[in-house]
């Protein structure tokens, strides 16, 4: 007789108060309910359950055999849910967060042709450079852009966010090209004004040698879009991720300065809860975004 069988008829019986009522239910007679009950007790070579003409009550055996097996018919049942649910089409709506600039200008496109590839979900994007409370506030996946402080969150790592110096071609005709970091000094630069120290850009070179640079400037803002629509002005040097910054270099608008220094990289994850049964959505916008951002 089929183990998970005979464990679901238990489980039947204790949850319905008796061998009829589990018979009734699953369409069987008491006697057959009888019988895999007895070809368990006989199997385990124990008692699982006192009979009596009024009630069942079961043995300590028979109490700790129930709660396992109530939990491993649930992991039987979830398995075979999640196994039909990854078969399935993606659908759904998908929420996500994710960092201003990245989002605006990286992330949206990104998504648009996952959408494509999938038009039965719909996806709500939520732009904010704060770190969000996944879980709590309803997020299925966020984009994190340095070192992670939550551990309780599964992190997919995506190339690390590396910023890079650029202007545009006018800008560098009328006031020439610096040849090292300390000539940055002598340039307008474009500053952000959200950055902790305004007045400096720390810069990693060949080797990973540092340098510490006094920048000023005549144009700054608190979000990276608006500064590179000021490099792209002509307004000076700007200090931007490099993927925001590639669509523009690789067609001529604007031009790497000092390729060689950049602002020190950091870590970029793809983060969400960890979850038991991943639907097909989850799966696959997963997949997609690490491939693209990987």
């Amino acid at each position: 007789m089929d183990k998970l069988a005979g464990m679901a008829m238990f489980v039947r019986v204790i949850d319905n108060g008796s061998f009829a009522a589990a018979a009734e239910i699953a369409q069987v007679s008491p006697a057959m309910v009888a019988k895999h009950i007895k070809t368990i007790e006989t199997r385990l070579g124990s008692k699982l359950i006192h009979r009596t003409t009024r009630r069942h009550q079961l043995t300590e055996v028979g109490q700790l055999y129930y709660e396992r097996c109530k939990r491993a018919l649930s992991e039987v049942a979830l398995a075979e849910a999640s196994a039909s649910e990854l078969q399935s089409a993606p659908r759904g709506r998908l929420r996500v967060v994710a960092p201003v600039s990245f989002g605006t200008q990286i992330l949206v496109p990104a998504l648009v042709d996952y959408q494509n590839a999938y038009p039965d979900v719909s996806i709500e994007l939520s732009l904010d450079n704060n770190v969000h409370d996944l879980v709590g506030e309803g997020f299925e996946l966020g984009i994190h852009i340095g070192p992670l402080s939550d551990d309780s969150l599964v992190a997919r790592p995506l190339t690390p966010y590396r910023r890079i110096l650029a202007a545009s071609p006018d800008y560098l005709a009328r006031h020439g090209r610096p040849t090292s970091p300390e000539a940055l000094t002598n340039h307008l630069c474009l500053g952000h004004s959200y950055w902790r120290m305004q007045d400096r850009w720390h810069l990693v070179g060949p080797g990973g040698e540092m340098r510490d640079v006094l920048i000023s400037g005549k144009f700054s803002t608190n979000q990276g879009a608006a500064l590179r629509m000021a490099a792209l002005s002509g307004a000076g040097i700007v200090l931007q991720p490099e993927l925001l910054l590639a669509a523009d270099i690789a067609e001529g608008r604007l031009e790497q300065v000092l390729p060689e220094w950049s602002y020190k990289p950091v870590p970029m994850s793809l983060v969400y809860a960890p979850n038991r049964r991943p639907t097909a959505m989850l799966r696959t916008v997963i997949d997609f975004l690490v491939e693209r951002f990987g």
